[in-house]
This record gives C-alpha cells, sequence and structure tokens, in this order.
C-alpha cells in the first residue's frame, strides 16, 4: 500500500476514534491533516444541530399549514369612486357623441348645398296668385317672378343694420299683385341711414307702376335672444317678423328677396 493511502486510512480511523496500528501519522503530509480536520469538524456540527430539537413547526406539527399553502382571500375596499374616475369615464363617451355630431352636420351640410345649388340653377317659377305658408320650406331659395304694384305708402325700414362701417336699413316694401293675387313681402335690399326719408332717394328707386319683381322665396327669419321686439306702432323694426308685419299691411306670409332691379314693365 503507498504511503498516501496509508494516511488516508489513518485519517479516516481516526475520525470514527479507531486505531491505526500499521501506519505511522508522522508520515501524514500537512495538507491531508488540514483537509481531514476540516471534515471531521464539518461532521460535528451536524451531528451537533440534529441533536437539538427544531423551531420549526412544520417538523413536529404535522397539521399546521403555512400562509402560502393557504387560499387567498379578496377584500372589498368600501371607499367609493371619486368624481374623476366619472369625468375619465366621460371622455371617450364625449368624443364619440361629437365625432358622431361632426359626422351628422357635414352630412346637412353638404345636402343644403347641393339642394341650394339645385334651386338657384333653376329658371324663376312664376309665383302662384295664392301661397301657402306652410309649403314655403320645401322652396326655400327657388327663384321666383311676381308682377304687381309696390306700395311705398306701406315701406317698412328693418335695422340698424352695418354694412362697408355704415348704418343703415333693410328696406321691405309689400307688393300688391295684378289679377286678384295676394299681396306679399319684398326684401328689396339695404340702403343708408340719410336715404332713410323717400324724398331723398332717386325716383328709380322708388318704381311706379305695375312692375316685375325677380327675388328668392325665403323661409320667415328667425329671431335671436338678443334682438329686441318690434314696435309697430312708432315704426321701429329691428326684426323681420313676418306674419307681424303681413298684418299690418294686410298681406301673405310670404317673404322675396329682392335678385333683380325693379322697373315699370315696357321700360
Amino acid at each position: 500500500m503507498s504511503t498516501k493511502l496509508q494516511c488516508l486510512r489513518y485519517q479516516l480511523l481516526r475520525s470514527f476514534d479507531l486505531q491505526a496500528p500499521n501506519v505511522r501519522p508522522a508520515r501524514i503530509s500537512f495538507r491531508s491533516h488540514l483537509t481531514f480536520t476540516t471534515l471531521r469538524a464539518t461532521r460535528q456540527r451536524r451531528f451537533q444541530h440534529s441533536s437539538h430539537e427544531s423551531n420549526n413547526p412544520a417538523d413536529t406539527d404535522p397539521t399546521w399549514v403555512s400562509l402560502a399553502d393557504r387560499d387567498p382571500v379578496y377584500m372589498r375596499s368600501k371607499r367609493r369612486h371619486g368624481p374623476g374616475i366619472i369625468l375619465l369615464a366621460l371622455i371617450p363617451i364625449t368624443a364619440f357623441a361629437l365625432g358622431t355630431w361632426q359626422v351628422k352636420r357635414l352630412q346637412w351640410k353638404t345636402d343644403l348645398i347641393a339642394r341650394l345649388e339645385d334651386q338657384l340653377v333653376r329658371p324663376p317659377l312664376p309665383l302662384p296668385p295664392h301661397v301657402n305658408p306652410d309649403t314655403v320650406p320645401e322652396f326655400d331659395h327657388r327663384r321666383v317672378l311676381a308682377r304687381g304694384v309696390l306700395r311705398h305708402d306701406q315701406e317698412m325700414l328693418i335695422g340698424p343694420r352695418m354694412r362697408d362701417g355704415k348704418e343703415g336699413f333693410i328696406v321691405v316694401t309689400p307688393l300688391e299683385r295684378i289679377g286678384g293675387a295676394s299681396k306679399i313681402l319684398v326684401s328689396r335690399g339695404w340702403i343708408e341711414k340719410a336715404k332713410k326719408d323717400q324724398k331723398s332717394r332717386s325716383a328709380e328707386s322708388l318704381p311706379e307702376g305695375i312692375i316685375e319683381v325677380e327675388g328668392l322665396l325665403r323661409e320667415p327669419p328667425k329671431k335671436n335672444s338678443f334682438t329686441p321686439d318690434n314696435r309697430p306702432d312708432i315704426s321701429e323694426f329691428y326684426f323681420p317678423d313676418v306674419r307681424q308685419m303681413a298684418q299690418l299691411t294686410s298681406s301673405e306670409p310670404i317673404w322675396v328677396e329682392e335678385t333683380m332691379g325693379s322697373y315699370p314693365l315696357g321700360q
């Protein structure tokens, strides 16, 4: 047996407190002695640790269950959601509503422009002797022709209205049609405040006799909340209340915006 194996055998027997008569310890190297000394100390610590009682309840109590092995318990918070959550939820709803409104408004504008273009390109339509006011919305912006005599004595001025930085009025004159047809209201356009009195206007702006008026049949304009009420008792009109004006002049509530100058027939 070689010297190295004898040294290992000697150290192994010494670790178990056995005798090794045929081995001489004087020939054991320092490295081998250190290795087996470390091994023996490790074995002694393990023995001492196993001799003491364990503090882990899982080693002594077979019914013990750890927190990791238990089923999770879900708890509901008593705190309710604040207004911030509600506002956050309203953001996509509001965005969707606005987007839908924009699409519908675009479609409405497209249809309106197409309808107005169709009405304007058609040739003027002779206005019937009697017009039902309920049918006017169907013919809004329709070009029409009407013949009769302008009643300058029943003229009404709506205003003031600004144009190019100047103050003025919209002239509304009843047209008494011939042949037993009904009287209608004609919006003849804008004049300066200095031309408010008929005497200050030219004779061409106050045609006499039977004339032909070409204009657009319009729906009655609507009054907004900032416009004051008309005062027909002192001839002050702030917005075109078609029904009120028609009642004052014994006319039908038909509103025509003149587009071509009205001149006596035959001139």
